[in-house]
């Protein structure tokens, strides 16, 4: 049993304010408006809790209402990654495009419209961008969210990112640290682990949070990754080696460490979300995000009551919870100040790319449509076409409540297209069958992953070689069809890009 210091209502309130969840819903349900009156600092949103900007508004100023300094937490990266247009898909390309392009000036625009019309809505914080290096092109989970696999590319597009977010008035969460991007494992699942030695971490994994940290980054999101050159036996999230014998004390990162979910399987089924919280504060951590599964009030006292225990107990140093409380708060008191001296959306009206203008802009669709690449010779379109999609099973990060592909610009610029989606069980011939005598748009997401869709893609291209291919995905396969258009991505802006540079007409 330890001694402490402050009060218990302090510990508690303490023990809230580390905690960012979230709920289920489209307004904030009692029990989370009354721990926000105990100190509960933080709220995280998801897909399942917007439906438009006006209600998100009206859901964010009904949570301002009980404290007005809180942080109202998202995960929208743009591009494939999108909580605030799940139901229609992203205005805006993700970091792969957005890398391909690599001018940092667009990158910063994107991502100040980006964060001006999250401030618009009402959020502050936003989990991104991913400064994760892909430098394995299987990876199962980072893959487009990634600027790629040169870390230097993704140093300058991270910083860039970071400094346009920022600029709108939404804090910046630099992902995840530090770095995610040389797994074959994906960390919603299990346990990803990191073999590559000490200098080739610091090399390559490193560079884009020392940009980030550079930039400004407001807070950093740690990975639930083992890195057996930085700590053998435990995860980033839950190590001192790590969180702060590395991002605090060498990097020099003095802002805010929030978890990834801790109820993902690679904490979750290893630790347990009480002790794993327990142990991340009391490696560094300050803010614990859960929400993305375990959405409810249990949760959320599960988890400060363990917290709470574990400084009684003698566990967890009653100073160490203290600091990452105040810390939270530090970053609160930063939106709060910069909503207050800019007002909502003010901060949008410089640094935008030549020609493009604030709010309201078009500029995703400018980025998305810098970002494609055509193999191979356009014969426009002329008729409607049948669109062979071929679907993945999408990871937990990106979902699959987001639609994407081409099928549906294409049917606004080509009335009677028509459409089917293919899995691992269906065959060429069945896509040829149901294409009959029209000209077959394919596309495809990751196609290098997946040998079931690159059989069916050789099978349809044997039989028709005028097929068009559409990669959605990493653009590493040998492009093939004809034509063969990359996107880089699988947003909304993409699909249009390409259905664009197949008809040859503007959506």
């Amino acid at each position: 049993m330890t001694t402490l210091t402050h009060s218990s209502d302090t510990l508690t309130r303490d023990a809230l304010a580390v905690l960012q969840p979230g709920f289920r819903g489209t307004t904030a349900p009692d029990w989370l408006l009354r721990r926000i009156g105990e100190g509960l600092t933080s709220v995280g949103l998801f897909g399942r809790n917007i439906t438009s900007p006006a209600q998100l508004a009206a859901l964010t100023a009904q949570l301002r209402a009980e404290r007005d300094d809180v942080l109202v937490a998202i995960d929208e990266e743009g591009g494939d990654v999108t909580r605030l247009e799940v139901r229609d898909g992203s205005s805006f390309p993700g970091n792969y495009a957005l890398g391909s392009v690599d001018d940092v000036d667009l990158t910063r625009a994107v991502a100040r419209e980006l964060g001006s019309r999250l401030a618009a809505c009402g959020v502050n914080l936003n989990w991104a961008p991913s400064a994760d290096v892909n430098s394995d092109v299987n990876n199962p989970v980072i893959g487009v969210r990634s600027f790629g696999a040169d870390p230097a590319l993704v140093s300058r597009h991270t910083a860039a990112y970071v400094e346009g977010l920022q600029s709108a008035g939404v804090a910046a969460c630099t992902k995840h640290f530090p770095g995610h991007g040389d797994t074959a494992v994906d960390s919603h699942h299990a346990l990803p682990r990191i073999d590559a030695d000490f200098d080739t971490l610091h090399a390559r994994e490193l560079a884009p949070f020392r940009s980030a940290i550079a930039a400004g980054s407001k807070s950093v999101m740690s990975a639930h990754i083992l890195l057996s050159a930085l700590d053998p036996n435990r995860p980033a999230t839950l190590s001192p080696q790590i969180v702060t014998g590395l991002l605090r004390e060498e990097l020099g990162f003095d802002g805010l460490i929030v978890t990834d979910g801790i109820e993902m399987q690679a904490i979750a089924s290893t630790y347990g979300i009480e002790r794993g919280s327990v142990l991340a504060i009391a490696a560094g951590v300050d803010a614990i995000c859960v929400g993305g599964g375990l959405a409810d009030e249990e949760t959320v006292l599960r988890l400060r009551d363990a917290l709470v225990d574990a400084v009684r107990e003698g566990e967890l140093p009653e100073e160490r919870l203290a600091d990452a409380a105040a810390r939270v708060r530090a970053l609160a008191d930063w939106t709060l100040r910069v909503r207050g001296a800019s007002g909502p959306g003010a901060a949008v009206q410089e640094g935008t790319a030549p020609g493009i203008g604030s709010t309201g802009t078009d500029i995703g669709l400018v980025a998305a449509r810098r970002a494609l690449r055509v193999t191979g010779t356009v014969e426009p379109l002329q008729e409607a076409p049948y669109v062979a999609s071929f679907a993945p099973v999408a990871n937990i990060a990106v979902g699959d409540e987001t639609p994407w592909g081409v099928a549906a610009e294409l049917t606004a610029l080509l009335p009677g297209t028509e459409t089917g989606t293919y899995g691992g069980e269906n065959t060429a011939a069945e896509v040829l069958a149901a294409a009959g005598e029209r000209r077959i748009v394919a596309v495809v997401r990751d196609i290098h992953r997946h040998a079931w869709m690159a059989a069916v893609l050789d099978g349809i291209l044997a039989a028709r070689p005028d097929t068009a291919v559409v990669e959605m995905g990493v653009n590493h396969a040998e492009p093939t069809g004809s034509p063969h258009i990359a996107t880089y991505g699988a947003a909304r802006v993409c699909g249009r890009a390409a259905a664009e540079a197949l008809t040859g007409r503007e959506a």
